[in-house]
């Protein structure tokens, strides 16, 4: 009896009839899936054989046949075939092995007279054809067919022939059905398990976004405290250094060394009171998280409150103003104010040493323009493209989150403004902002966004 023909599973999808339902599990080796089911699929062959060995003992001829084609079939499967797969492809491999398998069962059921043993034998082989490569199909029909020609020409009841080649075909179909629903439900089960680790990494994003968030929302607020507790002293000090000048003023006669601090020294000390005071206050009104309407503000006074607030980001480049008479305007005036720190900061973080960032403001009709233009190192297309998408970022990791820009962009629709972005690798950027004197009372957020890379 011939040695079982046992086609390697491949990678999935490779047969044509199943292609549409057999998903693609790359991970699948079909040669590590041939040696795991060779040892199994082995035991058929050997528990038929040893059936015709018992049924036919004594009958000499018939026995020696068949244990002769098992031996060359076997030495062939095992051996041979597999000397000959790491040479040619598993393809070429299997058709020689169905053929090999079609002389082996014909050599044994002409010398068995076609017994029924060896039709079982013929329709377990069509079990073990599914899954190994696109000529699966065309391999199985030559099969059955070379087969039962051989068989009904030898002289093989038709009967037999019909009975196990419908048992072999339908068989093959139920396997090759079967393999193709687990292919599917592994399939989605890699599906849903690649989700999930997706959905837990960003998980991992949004509570580390959070954390983040938190600190600065903590930050806002100690900033806030502490600007509380500065200015209360800072009153005394002003209050002091501001009663001994109008005493030494009131003194007719005082030494020279005295003079000097009250034409120099004391003036030059309250003038720095005066300026960290306005600091104080600025950082205050920066930090307060309440609930602000729409007011009446000035917005030259913003622009220069967000300039001393910017002003360590700055410190190292040129700076220009040229704030020109817009008139009032209604607003939030601090979520303004924000707007306009957060840029005056990313330009001056853009601009080397000795560069030059300039804001400037001017009326236009009904409009205000604030223009911040800086000689930094620009942006590229892609970077223009995600500008103003929430968490993105260019800066590296644990220097920014990427909201900034966002926020500016959600400040500035929600006053009814636009935004034009104009940038050029290694020349600079320059935002140009237009808010409405009067906002809408329902702005809308659509083609607020220009953005032109020259």
């Amino acid at each position: 009896m011939s040695s079982l023909s046992t086609p390697s599973p491949p990678e999935a999808g490779s047969s044509p009839g199943a292609k549409s339902q057999t998903p693609e599990l790359p991970d699948a080796d079909p040669e590590q899936v041939h040696r795991g089911i060779q040892a199994i699929a082995g035991l058929g062959p050997l528990a038929v054989n040893i059936s015709i060995f018992v049924w036919f003992w004594g009958q000499w001829t018939k026995v020696l046949a068949v244990l002769a084609v098992a031996v060359v079939l076997t030495a062939a499967n095992v051996w041979l075939l597999e000397r000959l797969a790491k040479r040619v492809s598993r393809e070429v491999v299997e058709t020689v092995r169905m053929l090999l398998n079609v002389a082996g069962c014909t050599v044994s059921g002409h010398f068995t007279r076609w017994s029924p043993l060896v039709w079982v034998f013929i329709a377990y082989n069509l079990l073990w054809f599914h899954g190994l490569d696109r000529w699966v199909r065309p391999r199985v029909a030559v099969y059955l067919v070379l087969i039962n020609a051989l068989a009904l020409w030898d002289g093989s009841a038709p009967v037999l022939a019909l009975a196990f080649s419908l048992l072999g075909f339908f068989g093959y179909l139920l396997t090759e059905r079967r393999d193709s629903l687990l292919r599917g439900a592994l399939k989605k089960v890699l599906e849903q398990r690649a989700r999930l680790e997706k959905a837990q990494e960003e998980m991992r994003r949004m509570h580390s976004r959070a954390i983040e968030q938190e600190k600065l929302s903590s930050l806002g607020m100690m900033a806030a405290g502490v600007a509380h507790e500065i200015n209360n002293p800072m009153s005394f000090v002003a209050s002091n250094a501001h009663q001994l000048l109008k005493d030494l003023q009131q003194e007719p006669t005082l030494p020279e060394s005295l003079k000097e601090h009250r034409d120099e020294v004391l003036p030059a000390t309250l003038e720095g009171i005066k300026r960290v005071n306005a600091i104080v206050a600025d950082l205050r009104r920066f930090a307060r998280g309440d609930p602000e309407a729409f007011v009446e503000y000035d917005l030259n006074a913003e622009v220069r409150m967000a300039l001393r607030i910017a002003h360590s980001q700055l410190r190292h480049c040129q700076v220009e103003s040229e704030l020109g008479e817009v008139g009032p305007v209604v607003g939030r005036s601090r979520q303004i104010g924000q707007v306009l720190v957060n840029l005056l900061v990313n330009a001056g973080q853009a601009t080397a040493e000795r560069g030059v960032v300039r804001i400037s403001t001017k009326q236009q009709g009904e409009w205000v323009r604030i223009e911040i233009r800086d000689t930094g190192t620009g942006m590229s297309p892609e970077t223009l493209r995600n500008l103003f998408q929430p968490f993105f970022t260019t800066k590296p990791p644990g220097t920014g989150m990427g909201l900034g820009l966002a926020v500016v962009h959600g400040i500035v629709t929600s006053h009814g403004g636009r935004i034009a972005v104009e940038s050029q690798v290694g020349k600079g950027t320059c935002f140009l902002l237009s808010l409405p004197r009067m906002p809408p009372e329902q702005p809308y957020a659509a083609s607020a966004v220009e953005v032109h890379h020259s």
